[in-house]
């Protein structure tokens, strides 16, 4: 995006120096990191970092506000309401697309958004290790509003250790081990002295949880929580004495009914010039004549699943009336393939990363995740044999 800053970077570039930085991750922890990172970080203008905050304090106004925050419950499936409900959530994770307005300025523009907790160390590790093997010139940055990796790991140990023994804190996955995003985890764990606990090694007694660590049963009294319902849902062949929706004695860093509050369900409540239009499938009394324009999304879905690109009136027509309430048609967003890459131009989804400590009146954004693709959507299975492509950060103009 900022020509001669990418010009520089490709020319220099060599693919055995990131075959070098592809090994650092691989041997942080003695083991490979499965996911797909891409071979460059993005540098975005100070104009377009300006936007990009606009942007998402435009979004997080509409879904704080409290029209919207009073029937945000709805949002909640009635067998998944957790007890003890958080004020607010304590991570925000805002998806937006680059695109170009019709002037061909840079603009911003909302693919999704969640209450929940998204990558918030390996989004650290990351850029630093781009700084460290590839060019990058001086004065730009990962984080905003002048953090860096000192504040932004003490801020994440006050959300999330609070004022606990880390000892008595634990990361609450499925299988932790065996998430793609592990690595996270374990960054998470080396930093703040948190340990990743599958949900199914959770020991319930009474109202107290417990886990187990060097033949020693402790106590829980905090979780980060990084639990997804859809794929819980998914592993029945889990066994736990602990359910995520039981009263118990613990406190919560990201409560689980955040997940659902600020999520696609937020999306058609959303006007801003930052998103596009979006409706319940049950709202609309006649679908759009230009379908191709619009997507469609399952309401409850992670990772991109479940998202129809293609979308054909006989499809809508074949979702059952009494199910359509689960269901988004959304404008669909045109990215620009604004990335110059040495084996075709990418495009660009910027996620920015609120965190909000318990004590606080608005979420602060701090660091910043970034995707990279060259298919017709941004996951993984879009971009299979490609280059340029996957996992990145934005190193942004200070």
């Amino acid at each position: 995006m900022i020509e001669k800053i990418r010009t520089e970077y490709n020319q220099r570039f060599k693919e055995e120096t990131y075959k070098q930085f592809l090994s650092y991750f691989d041997q942080l922890y003695n083991r490979k990191v499965e996911f797909r990172i891409a071979e460059t970080p993005v540098f975005i203008p100070k104009l377009l970092k300006e936007e990009l905050i606009k942007a998402g304090d435009d979004i997080l106004k509409n879904v704080l506000s409290s029209e919207y925050l009073a029937q945000s419950n709805k949002a909640i499936p009635e067998n998944l309401v957790v007890p003890n409900e958080a004020n607010h959530p304590n991570f925000i994770a805002v998806d937006f697309a680059i695109t170009k307005d019709s002037s061909g300025n840079y603009l911003p523009q909302l693919i999704e958004l969640q209450g929940f907790a998204s990558l918030f160390f390996w989004q650290d590790l990351l850029p630093r290790m781009y700084k460290e093997y590839f060019f990058a010139p001086e004065g730009f940055s990962h984080f905003f509003n002048g953090y860096n990796a000192k504040t932004h790991r003490d801020l994440m140990r006050k959300v999330i250790v609070g004022n606990h023994d880390p000892e008595n804190v634990i990361l609450l996955e499925i299988e932790p081990e065996k998430q793609k995003t592990w690595i996270d985890f374990w960054e998470t764990k080396t930093h703040l002295g948190v340990e990743p606990v599958c949900i199914s090694k959770v020991i319930k007694e009474g109202r107290l949880l417990f886990y187990e660590k060097d033949n020693r049963k402790i106590q829980i009294k905090r979780i980060y929580n990084r639990v997804i319902f859809d794929e819980l849902l998914q592993r029945t062949d889990l066994k736990s004495t602990f359910n995520l929706t039981d009263d118990v004695d613990v406190e919560w860093a990201g409560h689980p009914n955040w997940f659902f509050k600020i999520s696609k369900y937020s999306m058609p409540f959303i006007k801003s010039k930052y998103a596009s239009d979006c409706s319940f499938l049950s709202d609309l009394n006649q679908w759009p004549a230009d379908l191709e324009n619009y997507v469609l999304k399952p309401l409850y879905s992670f990772a991109g699943s479940g998202v129809v690109i293609d979308v054909t009136p006989a499809m809508l027509d074949a979702i059952k009336p009494v199910d359509r309430n689960y269901f988004l048609l959304q404008k669909k967003v045109k990215y620009e393939p604004c990335l110059v890459t040495p084996t075709g131009n990418a495009k660009v989804e910027v996620r920015l990363l609120y965190i909000w400590p318990d004590d606080e009146s608005v979420p602060r954004l701090v660091l910043n995740l970034t995707r990279l693709s060259k298919g017709a959507m941004i996951g993984v299975s879009q971009n299979k044999n490609m280059d340029w492509v996957g996992g990145s950060a934005s190193l942004m103009e200070v």
